[in-house]
C-alpha cells in the first residue's frame, strides 16, 4: 500500500506526552486494580440541569438545524460581553472584541499561525499547558521559555529575559489561575505585563480557563481588568471549567479587535461556527443565575481541603493551592517526576501527571487533579502519603 509522507508542519507537532499514562491506567484497571485516576484535567461533574434544558429546547428550533453564521451568534457575543461586565466590570464590544471558539484550546492553537511567521519569537511559560506548543509548531516559530519557579510564586520574572529576546518577541502566553502549578496572579503582575508588552510591541494571550476557580474568598483576576489590556492582548475563556461543559467545546476570545479579527478570519476557513443550540445554551449559562457556578467552586474547595488536610495530617508538607482544581506536589528527594508518578501508579494505584510533561521546569513535581469524590480523594491522599513516607 502506498505510504504518503506527512507534511513538515505535522512532523513539527509535539507527541502526546500523556498517552502512555492513559494506556497504563487502562491496563491496571483491566487487571482488576482499584486505580484512582487523578492524572487528567477532565471535569467529573455533570453540566448544570438548566444548561442542559436550554440545549434541549434550542435543539428543537429549526433555525439551529441550518449552518450557523460563520462568526457565531450575536446573542452569544452579547452574553459574553454581559458576563465580563457583570463579573469583571470590563466593557466589550460584542462584534469587534469577541470571537466564538470551538473551545479555548482551538483559540490557543490558532492564534500563533494567525500572528506569527516562521522564525518569529514567542514567549511561553515553563511549565505550561502542552498545547501552547502545538500552534507554535504550526507557525514554525522560535520558542523562548519563561521559567515559573516556586521562589517567584510561579510567575515569570521578566527581568531575566534578555532585551534582544524581548525585542524579537511577538507573542507572550500567560495562564492564571495556572495549569499545572495552580498559582494565581494579581493586578500588579498584569499591570507589569502590559507595560512590558507596550514597550516591546508584544501581543499578550491570557489563558483564563480556570478563571472561576479561586479559593478562600479570592476571585481570580481577569487580565482585562488591568488598564490597557485590550490595547495589547486578548483573553481566552472557556465554558468547560466554569460550567462543567468540557464536552460541549465552546469558548471565546475577548480583547484587542485586530487579534479578534485575525481569529475570526482563520476560523472563516476552518469552521462554519458551532451548532446553534450549543451557542444558545452557552449564552444561557453566561447570563442565568450563577448559583451552579458557586456550587461547583465550593465542591472543588471542599475537595481541596480534604485532600490537602489529609496529606498534612500524614506528614506531607504542602500548601493549599489558591486556584484551579490541581495540586502541584513536589516529589520526594531521589525521584524524578516520572519515577515518582510511576511508583504512585504501580504501588499505590493513584494516577498522576509527571511535571516534566509540562516543561523542563516542571521536573521535581507531579500534578494531581481533584476530580473525584472527597472520599476517593482522601483515600488517594492516604496512599500518596504512605508511599512518600516509605521513601
Amino acid at each position: 500500500m502506498e505510504q504518503f509522507e506527512q507534511s513538515a508542519m505535522l512532523k513539527r507537532l509535539p507527541k502526546q506526552f500523556f498517552a502512555n499514562l492513559v494506556k497504563q491506567v487502562q491496563q491496571l484497571k483491566k487487571e482488576g486494580h482499584d486505580v484512582i485516576n487523578l492524572g487528567q484535567g477532565n471535569p467529573d461533574m455533570p453540566t448544570p440541569p438548566s444548561i442542559i434544558k436550554s440545549l434541549q429546547e434550542a435543539a428543537e428550533n429549526p433555525v439551529n438545524h441550518k449552518y450557523s453564521p460563520f462568526r457565531g451568534h450575536h446573542d452569544l457575543k452579547e452574553a459574553t460581553a454581559e458576563f465580563y461586565k457583570r463579573e469583571y466590570n470590563v466593557e466589550l464590544d460584542p462584534e469587534s472584541e469577541v470571537a466564538i471558539l470551538f473551545g479555548a484550546k482551538a483559540g490557543l492553537v490558532e492564534i500563533s499561525p494567525c500572528l506569527l511567521n516562521p522564525g518569529d519569537t514567542i514567549l511561553l511559560p515553563d511549565p505550561g499547558y502542552p498545547d501552547y506548543f502545538s500552534g507554535t509548531a504550526m507557525a514554525d516559530a522560535d520558542i523562548e521559555l519563561m521559567p515559573l519557579l516556586a521562589e517567584n510564586k510561579f510567575l515569570p520574572d521578566y527581568t531575566t529575559i534578555e532585551e534582544d529576546v524581548l525585542e524579537k518577541a511577538k507573542l507572550l502566553f500567560l495562564n492564571y489561575p495556572n495549569n499545572p502549578t495552580s498559582a494565581t496572579a494579581d493586578k500588579a503582575f498584569f499591570d507589569e505585563t502590559i507595560a512590558l508588552a507596550k514597550r516591546h510591541h508584544i501581543c499578550v494571550v491570557h489563558d483564563f480557563a480556570y478563571g472561576a476557580i479561586g479559593y478562600d474568598g479570592e476571585k481570580p483576576q481577569s487580565f482585562l481588568q488591568s488598564e490597557g489590556a485590550k490595547d495589547i492582548g486578548v483573553e481566552m475563556y472557556t465554558m468547560s471549567k466554569t460550567y462543567n461543559m468540557a464536552g460541549w467545546r465552546v469558548g471565546m476570545a475577548v480583547g484587542n479587535p485586530s487579534v479578534i479579527e485575525s481569529i475570526n478570519h482563520i476560523q472563516d476557513h476552518l469552521y462554519v461556527s458551532l451548532f446553534g443550540a450549543v451557542q444558545d445554551a452557552a449564552a444561557h449559562a453566561l447570563t442565568a443565575d450563577q448559583e451552579p457556578v458557586r456550587e461547583i467552586v465550593a465542591t472543588y474547595e471542599a475537595r481541596r481541603n480534604t485532600f490537602i488536610e489529609t496529606l498534612q495530617k500524614k506528614g506531607v508538607e504542602i500548601d493549599a493551592p489558591p486556584g484551579t482544581f490541581f495540586v502541584w506536589l513536589p516529589v520526594p528527594d531521589g525521584y524524578s517526576s516520572e519515577e515518582f508518578s510511576d511508583v504512585l501508579l504501580h504501588k499505590a494505584h493513584v494516577a498522576t501527571a509527571p511535571g516534566n510533561g509540562f516543561g523542563k521546569h516542571g521536573e521535581g513535581y507531579i500534578r494531581i487533579a481533584l476530580l473525584d469524590t472527597e472520599d476517593r480523594l482522601q483515600e488517594a491522599a492516604e496512599r500518596i502519603a504512605r508511599i512518600t513516607k516509605e521513601n
